[in-house]
């Protein structure tokens, strides 16, 4: 059994939980066996794991697998791992790990098809189910625009289910430019609004759906304002078929982001390698 973690060890861990200290430090807390394991496949630098003694037990495994790989691992109460993971019930298993974000030319120069861009999302845990489910469409990249929530707030990278070590991840830049960065590089821009001047069961947008494009979403409460929508190409809305008023953020991008890719791969568009392990079959 380790003994207890140091005050020093936590004393940096606690710093963590503020974005600043983040930004300084360029490292983040993950969360949960699911986000550890993760981390640790993808080859993400994981510079220590904080473990309460029944979850080493649960999770011996993975523990093992993190020591095995030279992560420093440290042992806390469950009363310190609810203080550091910041939930109500924690699974109790916390890593520190290295910033996973990278430039945006680094996206851009591998061809992508499909990609998420979000400007002004402030909910971190819409943003992190948008991140989960452009993972599970395929997508080549998630962008988080200067005014988004930051992508290594907990809840965000909780709410991700490890999908934020699966896919490249841009953090911080300024909207214009990346529309231009983007569109550059092959994409169309589609922004997803409920006013849109289609929706996506529209004969010519189901056309458009198979061609590269990047998806601009905005924010939960208000969407996206007329001088961001002025940024795109098209408009498009998703349709209601029922009696609700409206989708949340993340439903409405897990629909969009699931019709591109759907249309994509019945025209045979190929996407970017560029975030997939090499041994993965393509």
């Amino acid at each position: 059994m380790n003994s207890y973690a140091s005050t020093a060890r936590l004393k940096a861990a606690r710093r963590l939980t503020k974005r600043a200290l983040r930004q300084r430090e360029r490292a983040f807390l993950a969360e949960g066996p699911q986000a550890v394991s993760e981390a640790l496949a993808t080859g993400t630098r994981v510079s220590g794991l904080f473990v309460t003694g029944p979850a080493e037990a649960r999770h011996a495994e993975l523990v093992a697998a993190a020591r095995d790989a030279g992560v420093d691992v440290q042992l806390v109460s469950g009363e310190i791992m609810s203080e550091l993971a910041q939930t109500v019930t924690p699974q109790g298993l916390l890593a520190v790990c290295d910033f996973v974000d990278v430039p945006l030319d680094s996206v851009t120069a591998a061809r992508p098809v499909l990609v998420a861009l979000l400007a002004n999302v402030r909910d971190p845990g819409n943003a992190g189910t948008v991140l989960r489910a452009a993972d599970a469409a395929g997508a080549d990249a998630v962008i988080f625009a200067d005014a988004s929530v930051d992508i290594y707030n907990g809840k965000c990278v909780r709410a991700s289910a490890g999908s934020i070590f699966h896919l490249p991840v841009v953090a911080g830049v300024r909207l214009p430019e990346t529309v231009a960065a983007l569109r550059k590089a092959g994409l169309r821009i589609l922004a997803a609004d409920g006013r849109g001047g289609s929706t996506l069961d529209d004969p010519d947008t189901r056309t458009v759906l198979g061609s590269p494009a990047a998806w601009l979403f905005g924010n939960e409460a208000w969407g996206l304002p007329e001088d961001l929508l002025a940024l795109a190409d098209e408009s498009v809305a998703v349709p209601i078929y029922g009696r609700a008023e409206s989708l949340n953020l993340a439903t409405a991008a897990a629909v969009c982001l699931y019709a591109s890719a759907s249309a994509q791969r019945s025209v045979g568009t190929v996407g970017s390698t560029a975030h997939r392990n090499p041994l993965d079959p393509i």
